[in-house]
Protein backbone atom coordinates (compact mmCIF):
# COMPACT_ATOMS: atom_id res chain seq x y z
CA UNK A 1 0.00 0.00 0.00
CA UNK A 2 1.52 2.85 -1.03
CA UNK A 3 0.91 6.51 0.83
CA UNK A 4 -1.73 7.72 -1.36
CA UNK A 5 -3.58 4.24 -0.86
CA UNK A 6 -3.04 5.06 2.67
CA UNK A 7 -4.41 8.35 2.79
CA UNK A 8 -7.34 7.49 1.01
CA UNK A 9 -8.03 4.23 3.29
CA UNK A 10 -7.82 6.37 6.59
CA UNK A 11 -9.91 8.95 4.82
CA UNK A 12 -12.84 6.59 4.37
CA UNK A 13 -12.35 4.44 7.26
CA UNK A 14 -12.69 8.10 9.78
CA UNK A 15 -16.05 9.03 7.41
CA UNK A 16 -17.54 6.04 7.68
CA UNK A 17 -16.82 5.43 11.72
CA UNK A 18 -18.43 9.24 11.86
CA UNK A 19 -21.67 7.72 10.32
CA UNK A 20 -21.53 4.43 12.24
CA UNK A 21 -23.54 3.34 15.09
CA UNK A 22 -22.49 3.09 18.95
CA UNK A 23 -21.05 -0.70 19.63
CA UNK A 24 -23.65 -0.41 22.88
CA UNK A 25 -25.85 -1.29 22.35
CA UNK A 26 -26.13 -1.69 18.72
CA UNK A 27 -23.92 -4.47 17.79
CA UNK A 28 -24.30 -6.06 21.44
CA UNK A 29 -27.87 -6.10 20.69
CA UNK A 30 -27.32 -8.18 17.37
CA UNK A 31 -24.53 -10.46 18.71
CA UNK A 32 -27.25 -11.47 21.00
CA UNK A 33 -30.31 -12.44 18.86
CA UNK A 34 -28.00 -14.33 16.46
CA UNK A 35 -26.78 -15.80 19.80
CA UNK A 36 -30.28 -16.73 20.43
CA UNK A 37 -31.04 -18.11 17.04
CA UNK A 38 -27.82 -20.03 16.94
CA UNK A 39 -29.03 -21.74 20.48
CA UNK A 40 -32.49 -21.96 18.93
CA UNK A 41 -31.57 -23.81 15.96
CA UNK A 42 -29.33 -26.07 17.97
CA UNK A 43 -31.95 -27.10 20.69
CA UNK A 44 -34.80 -27.68 18.09
CA UNK A 45 -32.42 -30.09 16.32
CA UNK A 46 -31.59 -31.77 19.60
CA UNK A 47 -34.69 -32.27 20.41
CA UNK A 48 -36.45 -33.35 17.07
CA UNK A 49 -33.32 -35.23 15.53
CA UNK A 50 -32.17 -36.34 18.72
CA UNK A 51 -28.18 -38.00 19.16
CA UNK A 52 -27.03 -40.38 17.03
CA UNK A 53 -26.70 -43.92 19.19
CA UNK A 54 -24.63 -46.78 17.77
CA UNK A 55 -24.91 -50.50 18.94
CA UNK A 56 -23.08 -51.32 22.46
CA UNK A 57 -19.60 -51.48 23.00
CA UNK A 58 -18.78 -55.24 22.31
CA UNK A 59 -14.62 -55.54 23.63
CA UNK A 60 -15.02 -59.01 21.98
CA UNK A 61 -15.78 -57.80 18.72
CA UNK A 62 -12.47 -58.20 16.20
CA UNK A 63 -14.40 -56.74 12.95
CA UNK A 64 -15.50 -53.09 15.07
CA UNK A 65 -14.79 -50.10 12.25
CA UNK A 66 -14.24 -47.30 13.84
CA UNK A 67 -15.20 -43.84 12.43
CA UNK A 68 -15.13 -40.20 13.48
CA UNK A 69 -17.11 -37.43 13.75
CA UNK A 70 -18.43 -35.79 10.96
CA UNK A 71 -16.22 -32.75 11.03
CA UNK A 72 -12.86 -34.86 11.12
CA UNK A 73 -13.97 -36.60 7.98
CA UNK A 74 -11.83 -34.79 5.79
CA UNK A 75 -9.04 -35.56 7.87
CA UNK A 76 -9.71 -39.06 8.30
CA UNK A 77 -9.81 -39.32 4.22
CA UNK A 78 -6.42 -38.13 4.62
CA UNK A 79 -5.17 -40.51 5.92
CA UNK A 80 -7.17 -43.16 3.50
CA UNK A 81 -5.29 -41.77 0.70
CA UNK A 82 -2.17 -41.59 2.06
CA UNK A 83 -1.16 -44.99 1.97
CA UNK A 84 2.41 -45.57 3.12
CA UNK A 85 2.32 -45.50 7.01
CA UNK A 86 5.81 -43.66 7.00
CA UNK A 87 3.70 -41.04 6.21
CA UNK A 88 0.83 -41.30 8.48
CA UNK A 89 2.51 -38.61 10.97
CA UNK A 90 2.83 -36.06 7.84
CA UNK A 91 -1.28 -36.33 7.79
CA UNK A 92 -2.21 -36.79 11.20
CA UNK A 93 0.04 -33.79 12.60
CA UNK A 94 1.38 -32.51 9.61
CA UNK A 95 -1.33 -31.22 7.35
CA UNK A 96 -3.32 -29.38 10.13
CA UNK A 97 -0.57 -28.17 11.95
CA UNK A 98 0.76 -26.44 8.34
CA UNK A 99 -2.92 -25.52 7.76
CA UNK A 100 -3.01 -23.71 11.62
CA UNK A 101 0.03 -22.14 11.19
CA UNK A 102 -1.11 -20.49 7.69
CA UNK A 103 -4.66 -19.26 9.37
CA UNK A 104 -2.83 -17.29 12.57
CA UNK A 105 -0.15 -16.16 10.64
CA UNK A 106 -3.03 -14.71 8.07
CA UNK A 107 -2.98 -11.19 9.23
CA UNK A 108 0.59 -11.14 9.13
CA UNK A 109 0.98 -12.07 5.31
CA UNK A 110 -2.53 -10.79 3.82
CA UNK A 111 -2.16 -6.64 4.44
CA UNK A 112 -4.47 -5.78 1.75
CA UNK A 113 -6.96 -3.28 2.63
CA UNK A 114 -9.66 -4.79 0.22
CA UNK A 115 -12.59 -6.24 1.73
CA UNK A 116 -14.44 -6.81 -1.83
CA UNK A 117 -14.23 -10.09 -2.75
CA UNK A 118 -14.29 -9.09 -6.51
CA UNK A 119 -10.92 -6.97 -5.69
CA UNK A 120 -9.38 -10.47 -3.77
CA UNK A 121 -9.16 -12.71 -6.74
CA UNK A 122 -6.26 -14.60 -5.20
CA UNK A 123 -7.65 -14.36 -1.34
CA UNK A 124 -10.87 -15.62 -2.57
CA UNK A 125 -9.44 -18.36 -5.19
CA UNK A 126 -7.60 -20.19 -1.90
CA UNK A 127 -10.53 -19.79 0.45
CA UNK A 128 -13.17 -21.16 -2.28
CA UNK A 129 -10.20 -24.23 -3.06
CA UNK A 130 -9.71 -24.54 1.18
CA UNK A 131 -13.65 -25.36 1.39
CA UNK A 132 -13.75 -27.45 -1.62
CA UNK A 133 -11.28 -29.35 -1.10
CA UNK A 134 -12.50 -30.05 2.50
CA UNK A 135 -16.41 -30.67 1.36
CA UNK A 136 -15.00 -33.04 -1.04
CA UNK A 137 -12.83 -34.72 1.42
CA UNK A 138 -15.46 -34.99 3.64
CA UNK A 139 -17.91 -36.45 1.41
CA UNK A 140 -15.25 -38.92 0.98
CA UNK A 141 -14.83 -39.82 4.13
CA UNK A 142 -18.66 -39.83 5.20
CA UNK A 143 -18.92 -42.66 2.01
CA UNK A 144 -15.91 -44.34 2.42
CA UNK A 145 -15.91 -48.13 3.04
CA UNK A 146 -14.51 -50.42 5.98
CA UNK A 147 -11.01 -50.12 6.87
CA UNK A 148 -11.15 -53.56 6.82
CA UNK A 149 -12.32 -54.02 3.02
CA UNK A 150 -10.08 -55.80 0.85
CA UNK A 151 -8.87 -53.05 -1.79
CA UNK A 152 -6.94 -56.01 -4.00
CA UNK A 153 -7.89 -56.28 -7.68
CA UNK A 154 -9.07 -59.85 -8.68
CA UNK A 155 -6.12 -61.97 -10.32
CA UNK A 156 -6.56 -62.29 -13.74
CA UNK A 157 -6.19 -66.00 -13.73
CA UNK A 158 -9.33 -66.31 -11.40
CA UNK A 159 -11.60 -63.54 -13.62
CA UNK A 160 -10.46 -65.88 -16.73
CA UNK A 161 -11.63 -68.87 -15.25
CA UNK A 162 -14.93 -67.70 -14.08
CA UNK A 163 -17.90 -68.98 -12.31
CA UNK A 164 -17.30 -71.05 -9.72
CA UNK A 165 -14.29 -70.26 -9.38
CA UNK A 166 -14.66 -66.34 -9.31
CA UNK A 167 -17.71 -66.95 -6.84
CA UNK A 168 -15.26 -68.98 -4.40
CA UNK A 169 -12.60 -66.15 -4.26
CA UNK A 170 -15.15 -62.93 -4.00
CA UNK A 171 -16.76 -65.44 -1.07
CA UNK A 172 -13.68 -65.98 0.48
CA UNK A 173 -12.76 -62.36 0.10
CA UNK A 174 -15.87 -61.34 2.39
CA UNK A 175 -14.74 -64.27 4.99
CA UNK A 176 -11.51 -62.44 5.82
CA UNK A 177 -12.84 -59.03 5.82
CA UNK A 178 -15.70 -60.04 8.18
CA UNK A 179 -12.91 -62.32 9.99
CA UNK A 180 -10.83 -59.66 11.54
CA UNK A 181 -7.84 -60.65 9.65
CA UNK A 182 -6.59 -57.42 8.62
CA UNK A 183 -6.13 -56.21 12.42
CA UNK A 184 -2.90 -58.26 12.43
CA UNK A 185 -1.94 -59.52 8.39
CA UNK A 186 -1.80 -56.84 5.39
CA UNK A 187 -3.30 -57.17 2.09
CA UNK A 188 -2.42 -55.75 -0.37
CA UNK A 189 -2.83 -51.93 0.89
CA UNK A 190 -4.74 -52.33 4.07
CA UNK A 191 -4.17 -54.56 7.66
CA UNK A 192 -2.10 -54.67 10.68
CA UNK A 193 1.32 -55.74 10.23
CA UNK A 194 1.55 -57.93 13.41
CA UNK A 195 1.11 -61.01 11.35
CA UNK A 196 2.87 -62.09 7.87
CA UNK A 197 1.69 -60.38 4.50
CA UNK A 198 -0.57 -62.44 3.18
CA UNK A 199 -0.23 -59.87 -0.24
CA UNK A 200 1.17 -63.24 -2.15
CA UNK A 201 0.63 -65.90 0.36
CA UNK A 202 -0.56 -68.59 -2.55
CA UNK A 203 2.90 -68.22 -3.48
CA UNK A 204 4.35 -69.46 -0.73
CA UNK A 205 2.26 -71.86 0.96
CA UNK A 206 0.08 -74.56 -1.07
CA UNK A 207 -3.89 -74.86 -0.13
CA UNK A 208 -3.12 -77.62 2.17
CA UNK A 209 -0.74 -75.42 4.13
CA UNK A 210 -2.72 -72.39 4.01
CA UNK A 211 -5.99 -75.01 5.57
CA UNK A 212 -3.98 -76.47 8.31
CA UNK A 213 -2.77 -72.84 9.64
CA UNK A 214 -6.22 -71.90 9.64
CA UNK A 215 -6.87 -74.81 11.47
CA UNK A 216 -3.66 -75.16 14.11
CA UNK A 217 -2.24 -71.97 13.82
CA UNK A 218 0.60 -70.22 15.86
CA UNK A 219 -0.58 -68.25 19.40
CA UNK A 220 -1.79 -65.80 19.23
CA UNK A 221 -3.35 -66.31 15.93
CA UNK A 222 -7.32 -67.57 16.89
CA UNK A 223 -8.26 -71.28 15.43
CA UNK A 224 -10.78 -71.15 12.67
CA UNK A 225 -11.32 -75.12 12.98
CA UNK A 226 -14.95 -74.01 14.42
CA UNK A 227 -16.01 -71.82 11.51
CA UNK A 228 -17.97 -73.43 8.84
CA UNK A 229 -16.50 -75.62 5.90
CA UNK A 230 -18.00 -73.79 3.39
CA UNK A 231 -16.38 -70.49 4.59
CA UNK A 232 -13.33 -72.37 5.52
CA UNK A 233 -13.07 -73.42 1.87
CA UNK A 234 -13.62 -70.13 0.76
CA UNK A 235 -11.27 -68.28 2.85
CA UNK A 236 -8.59 -71.14 1.53
CA UNK A 237 -9.34 -70.43 -2.22
CA UNK A 238 -9.04 -66.92 -1.58
CA UNK A 239 -5.79 -66.90 -0.21
CA UNK A 240 -4.02 -69.20 -2.20
CA UNK A 241 -5.00 -67.18 -5.54
CA UNK A 242 -2.82 -63.99 -3.51
CA UNK A 243 0.05 -64.91 -5.83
Amino acid sequence: MNALEKEAYLREYSILKAQGKPFFPYAVAKDSIMAVVVMAAIITMSIVLGAELGPKVDPTTTTYTPRPEWYFFFLFEVLRVIKPSSLTPLAAIGVPTICMILLFLLPFYDRSPERRPERRPIAMAAAFFTIAAMAFLTYEGAHAGSPNQIDLATPSAVVAEGGATLRTFEAGRQVVAQSGCLACHKIAENGGTLGPNLTKIGGRLAPQAIERTLINPTAPMPSFASMPPAKRDALVAFLSHLR
